[in-house]
C-alpha cells in the first residue's frame, strides 16, 4: 500500500515533469538555435539524474523506516501479549485452555494452565461462555477481573479491576445518609403523667438512642421532644440492616417495663442527590413508615426502591376523635363543591369494601349530592353477592346507584369527586382509568401504606390502627348533617364489613371498633341479616377442609397449604382456610396458595403478630396488614409460586425485607 502511494505521489509526478521539460527542449531546438537546445538538454539530463538518485535514496530510507516500524509494531504486540497486565487465553470446544499468556499464568501457583478446564480459572467463567455473555466481572484467587469474551475466536481477555472496584465500593460506602427518628406515640402516652415519670422515660429513650448511635458511629441529635436527626453513611446503614434495626425492639421493650410502651419510626434517605434532596427523601420515608402504622424503619433511595424493617406490632389506636371530625367536615366541603360523587373500591371487593362504599354514598346523600358505586362484574364473594341481591330485590332506589366501570367512565365529569375506599393502590382499583381522568380524588383506607399510592389526592384518610374501612366511614357519618336517615341495609352492610375484617371482633379490634358497631346498631343494623350474608356453603367448607388437609409446617410454626394444580378457588375460600389453619395448635403464621384462574395464583396469609405477613406479601407485589395480607401472582404453576413464597419467608427470617 505504501509502495503504491510512493509511486503515485512521488515517482509518477517527477517523470511527468521531466517529460514536459523534454518536450519544451525539443520545441526550442526546432524553433531556435540548436546550441541553446543542446545546453538545455544537458541541464535537463543532469536534473533528471540528480532527481532519480534522490528518489532512490528516499525510497530506500522509506523502505528501511517501514521495515523498522513493522518490527517495532510486532515487538509491541508480542510484549502486549506477554508483558502487559492483561490476561489472554484461547480455549477449545471442550472448554479447555489451549494457550494463555504469562500474565494469566501468574494468577495461579502452577507454571502453566494449558489443557486445564475453564472451571480451573473460575466456576463463574463457564456459565458466561455457555450463555454467550460478552462481558462480566468474576473472582479469581481473591482478585476481581473484568472478562471480555470473543466467542467466535474462542478468546478471553482478563482485566484486573480489583482496585477500581474497591475504590468504587469505598465511594459507595462513604455516601451520606440522613435519617429522622420519631417517637410514634410520645405525646399521647406522656400526656397527663407527672414530670418525674416523663423525665425517666426521656432518659431511658435518650440513653438507648445515644448508646445505639455511638456503637454504630451514627451522629444523632435530638431536635424536639419526639424527634431525632441522625447522619450516617452507607457502610453504617448496611451494618444496621444486618441487625434488622434491633433498636426498635429495645426501645419498645425497655419502655414497656415502665408501663409506657413507646415505639420508634425511622425514615432513611439515601442516594446520589444533594443534601437537601436526601433530607426530603428521609422525611418522605418517615411519612411512609408512619402511614404504615409506625414501629418500623423505611429506607427510600432515589431510584424508587423502598425497604422496610420492623413493623412487628399492631398500630396503637388513637385516643382522640378530632381527626375523624376534621376529615368528616373536609369531606363534606368537597362533596358540596362537587357535581356528583363516584365511589370505587378494589378489585374483587369484599364486604368491607361495599359497606364503606354504601356509607360514603349516604354521606353524599346527606349533603344533597348524587353518588354512584362502581361494581366489579367479576366479584365472586358469596357474601357480597347476597348483599347485592338483597339490594336489587328490596331496595331498588339504592340499586339504581350501582354502575359498571364503563358507565362510571361515561358519567364522569370535570366536577366529579372520586372517593376510593379500602385500597390506596391505583393498580388494585376496579377501574384505574377513573383515577387518570378525574382530578378531585379522596382516599379512605385502613391498610398500611405501600410505595404505590394515588398521586395528588386532595384528601387522604388512612388509619392503619382501624379495624376496617367501614369503621372509619362510620365515624365520618357521625359528624355529617342528618338530612337523610340510614336504612337497615346500609347500616347492616357497614356492620358486616367490620365483622368480616375483625373476624367477629377477635382481631385488630379496639375500643373505637366497638363504638362504631354500637352506633350502627342504634341506626338499625341487623345482626341476623349479617349472619345471613356471611353464611358458609357446605361445598366451600369441604374445599376449605381439603386445603387444610394438604398443609405442612416448614419452620417455627409457619404452615403452608396448597390447592390442586387443576382446580380454581375463590379468594374468600383461601382467606377462610388461612384463618382456620392459624387457629390450629402450634401455628403462628399460615399461607394458603391456590389458583384463581389459568394464569393467576393467589396467596392468602395470616399470622398472630409475631410474623409480619404484610412485608412478605409486599415482596410478592401484594399487601395488607401485619396479621392479614394477600397477593396475586401471574403464574401457571402453584409449585413455582410456592418456591417464591418459601424464598421470601426465608429472607424474612434471615433479615431485611425490601420492596
Amino acid at each position: 500500500m505504501l509502495d503504491k502511494i510512493f509511486k503515485l505521489f512521488i515517482i509518477y509526478p517527477v517523470f511527468l515533469v521531466n517529460l514536459l521539460l523534454t518536450l519544451i527542449i525539443g520545441i526550442i531546438s526546432f524553433t531556435s538555435h540548436w546550441v541553446y537546445g543542446a545546453i538545455l538538454f544537458i541541464v535537463q539530463l543532469l536534473v533528471f539524474i540528480y532527481t532519480y538518485i534522490s528518489l532512490q535514496k528516499f525510497k530506500n530510507q522509506n523502505d528501511k523506516y517501514i521495515a523498522t516500524m513493522s518490527h517495532r509494531l510486532r515487538r509491541v504486540g508480542e510484549e502486549a501479549l506477554t508483558e502487559m497486565p492483561i490476561g489472554v487465553l484461547l480455549y477449545n470446544d471442550d472448554l479447555e485452555i489451549e494457550w494463555a499468556n504469562p500474565f494469566i499464568n501468574l494468577c495461579f501457583v502452577e507454571e502453566s494452565i494449558i489443557n486445564k478446564s475453564l472451571f480451573y480459572i473460575s466456576e463463574e467463567l463457564v456459565p458466561l461462555v455457555k450463555k454467550d455473555n460478552n462481558k462480566d466481572i468474576i473472582l479469581v484467587n481473591d482478585r476481581k477481573y473484568k472478562v471480555i469474551i470473543k466467542h467466535e475466536e474462542k478468546l478471553i481477555y482478563f482485566f484486573d479491576v480489583t482496585e477500581f472496584i474497591e475504590l468504587e465500593e469505598k465511594h459507595e460506602n462513604e455516601k451520606v445518609v440522613f435519617s429522622t427518628i420519631y417517637l410514634d406515640n410520645y405525646d399521647e402516652l406522656t400526656q397527663g403523667i407527672n414530670d418525674q415519670i416523663r423525665a425517666n422515660i426521656n432518659s431511658i429513650v435518650s440513653s438507648i438512642i445515644s448508646r445505639w448511635a455511638n456503637e454504630h458511629g451514627v451522629l444523632s441529635k435530638r431536635i424536639s421532644s419526639d424527634r431525632y436527626f441522625a447522619v450516617l453513611n452507607n457502610k453504617i446503614l448496611k451494618e444496621l440492616q444486618k441487625t434488622n434495626f434491633n433498636i426498635l425492639d429495645e426501645v419498645r421493650e425497655q419502655t414497656a417495663k415502665q408501663g409506657i410502651p413507646l415505639t420508634l419510626s425511622i425514615g432513611v434517605g439515601v442516594g446520589d442527590l444533594s443534601l437537601l434532596e436526601i433530607n426530603n427523601l428521609a422525611q418522605s420515608s418517615l411519612d411512609l413508615a408512619l402511614g404504615r402504622g409506625g414501629d418500623q424503619v423505611s429506607i427510600k433511595s432515589n431510584n424508587g426502591k423502598v425497604k422496610f424493617y420492623g413493623g412487628k406490632t399492631n398500630p396503637v389506636e388513637k385516643r382522640t376523635r378530632v381527626r375523624a371530625r376534621v376529615i368528616s367536615h373536609a369531606l363534606k366541603d368537597l362533596i358540596v363543591e362537587s357535581e356528583q360523587v363516584i365511589i370505587m373500591g378494589h378489585k374483587t371487593p369484599d364486604m368491607d369494601c361495599y359497606g364503606a362504599s354504601l356509607g360514603i354514598m349516604k354521606i353524599a346523600q346527606m349533603n344533597d349530592r348524587p353518588a354512584f358505586i362502581v361494581t366489579d362484574p367479576n366479584s365472586s364473594d358469596q357474601a357480597v353477592k347476597r348483599l347485592l341481591n338483597e339490594i336489587r330485590h328490596d331496595y331498588l332506589d339504592l340499586w339504581d346507584n350501582f354502575v359498571t366501570p364503563e358507565q362510571a367512565l361515561e358519567i364522569a365529569t370535570r366536577r366529579t369527586l372520586l372517593v376510593i375506599v379500602d385500597t390506596h393502590k391505583p393498580s388494585l382499583t376496579i377501574e384505574e382509568k377513573l383515577i387518570n381522568r378525574l382530578e378531585n380524588i379522596v382516599v379512605i383506607d385502613h391498610h398500611r401504606r405501600g410505595e404505590e399510592f394515588v398521586n395528588d389526592a386532595i384528601l387522604v384518610y388512612m388509619e392503619p390502627y382501624a379495624s376496617s374501612t367501614s369503621e372509619l366511614v362510620t365515624e365520618l357519618l357521625e359528624y355529617q348533617p342528618k338530612r337523610a336517615k340510614m336504612n337497615i341495609i346500609e347500616s347492616t352492610a357497614l356492620l358486616a364489613g367490620i365483622i368480616v375484617d375483625t373476624k367477629s371482633f377477635t382481631l385488630r379490634t379496639g375500643s373505637r371498633t366497638f363504638d362504631a358497631a354500637s352506633y350502627l346498631r342504634t341506626l338499625g343494623a341487623d345482626t341476623i341479616l349479617v349472619q345471613k350474608f356471611l353464611k358458609e356453603e357446605k361445598d366451600k367448607y369441604i374445599i376449605k377442609a381439603s386445603l387444610i388437609k394438604n398443609s405442612y409446617e416448614i419452620i417455627n410454626g409457619i404452615a403452608i397449604a396448597k390447592g390442586e394444580e387443576d382446580e380454581f378457588y375463590e379468594q374468600i375460600v383461601l382467606a377462610q382456610a388461612a384463618d382456620t389453619l392459624l387457629g390450629m395448635n402450634g401455628i403462628t403464621a399460615s399461607f394458603v396458595i391456590a389458583k384463581r384462574n389459568n394464569n393467576t395464583v393467589a396467596i392468602s396469609a395470616r399470622s398472630l403478630g409475631d410474623i409480619n405477613v404484610q412485608l412478605i406479601m409486599e415482596n410478592l407485589n401484594g399487601g395488607g396488614h401485619l396479621t392479614n395480607a394477600a397477593t396475586l401472582i401471574q403464574s401457571e404453576s402453584i409449585k413455582e409460586v410456592e418456591n417464591l413464597l418459601i424464598d421470601e419467608i426465608n429472607k424474612y427470617i434471615e433479615g431485611g425485607n425490601s420492596l
